[in-house]
């Protein structure tokens, strides 16, 4: 009796294409080992209750694969052939900031030697994306892909439409939730106003001992909207003054106030408040609050440790490893907090 090949009806995915996903799994996770013998097609059709036409197909596509031969008279067995079974990725990041990079390493920890990944950057072009996608479809058994991308209609639209040449089955987003795209794919999300509204409150005691919310976001930042959203979300039912500010100067760092920095951690804005800071002889943290955007392990270092909201990269990677590993694709919110440091 066949105890380990499985199959789930309900699924949307074909069962052909589930016993092929299952079988390489089962292979990479030393299931089955070199010179292995599987069932033979009738076997896995009784154990199943699916058409013998269905086992035959998964079969002869492995055979093509590498992963199974057939010996005359025995069946089909495991081939010597450690790399044609392992699960492709690509990855299409928007950049390779430091906290990606935690990302992919997490991912790659979670997948162990089951995968073979390839990374590319679309650097927020949507024609680089486009181009990029072109060259790789059919290439991969999974896309794992952070959609940062200009916020215009037309160019989200685009973004929409390349997104869709990827079969559901293939499709992991990373990063950002998006609603107009619909099917059985997989993503791993933040939900920028949500999440920073939430953050604060983690941290409202510490933020109340100052007198004023001073929020720093540049055109770099493309989600601020969303999260300048969530921050006067916070300090409107907390009755705490606020005030946005595109660039910052010396006579807008005063005692008393706390300033939150959307764009990446070590950017100009950042450094400027701490220069500034040292000029007036503010001491952060006591004087001022610091309050920076997105986490890196650097950020435990500047000013013997940056206060910080963000959503987890390193679960976010795990998640995602979970997804391919296991061939289940969900939707997932990601874990979001302020990380408080010396900096509140």
């Amino acid at each position: 009796m066949n105890k380990k090949i499985s199959v789930e009806f309900e699924s949307q995915v074909p069962v052909y294409k589930q016993l092929i996903n299952e079988i390489e799994r089962l292979t990479l996770a030393g299931e089955f080992g070199k010179g292995d013998f599987i069932p033979s097609m009738n076997e896995l059709s009784k154990e199943l209750s699916i058409s013998r036409e269905t086992v035959k197909k998964s079969y002869s596509i492995l055979r093509k694969k590498g992963i199974i031969e057939s010996a005359h008279g025995k069946g089909f067995y495991i081939t010597d052939n450690p790399n044609a079974s392992k699960i492709k990725v690509l990855m299409l990041f928007d950049k390779l900031s430091t906290y990606k990079l935690v990302l992919a390493r997490s991912f790659t920890e979670g997948t162990q030697e089951l995968v073979n990944i390839s990374i590319h950057l679309h650097n927020q072009d949507v024609e680089l994306f486009e181009s990029l996608l072109d060259e790789n479809l059919g290439n991969f058994d999974y896309y794992i892909i952070t959609p940062h991308f200009q916020l215009q209609n037309e160019i989200q639209d685009r973004v929409l439409h390349l997104l869709k040449k990827i079969p559901n089955r293939k499709l992991i987003i990373l990063d950002r939730k998006i609603e107009s795209l619909r099917g059985n794919f997989g993503t791993v999300y933040q939900d920028f106003e949500q999440d920073v509204y939430r953050g604060l409150l983690q941290g409202k005691e510490l933020i109340r001992k100052y007198n004023k919310v001073n929020t720093v976001s540049t055109g770099g930042s493309l989600y601020s909207k969303f999260t300048e959203k969530g921050i006067e979300k916070f300090c409107s039912e907390h009755s705490i003054r606020h005030q946005y500010y595109k660039t910052i100067d010396l006579k807008q760092i005063i005692k008393g106030e706390v300033y939150i920095v959307l764009n990446s951690q070590l950017d100009i804005e950042l450094i400027e408040i701490i220069r500034i800071a040292k000029i007036k002889g503010l001491k952060i943290g006591t004087d001022i609050g610091i309050i920076s955007y997105n986490e890196s392990p650097i950020n435990e270092i500047i000013l013997d440790g940056l206060t910080v909201l963000s959503t987890d990269f390193k679960e976010m990677g795990k998640h995602a490893a979970e997804m391919v590993v296991s061939g289940k694709l969900t939707k997932v919110w990601n874990k979001f907090d302020l990380i408080v440091r010396k900096t509140l």
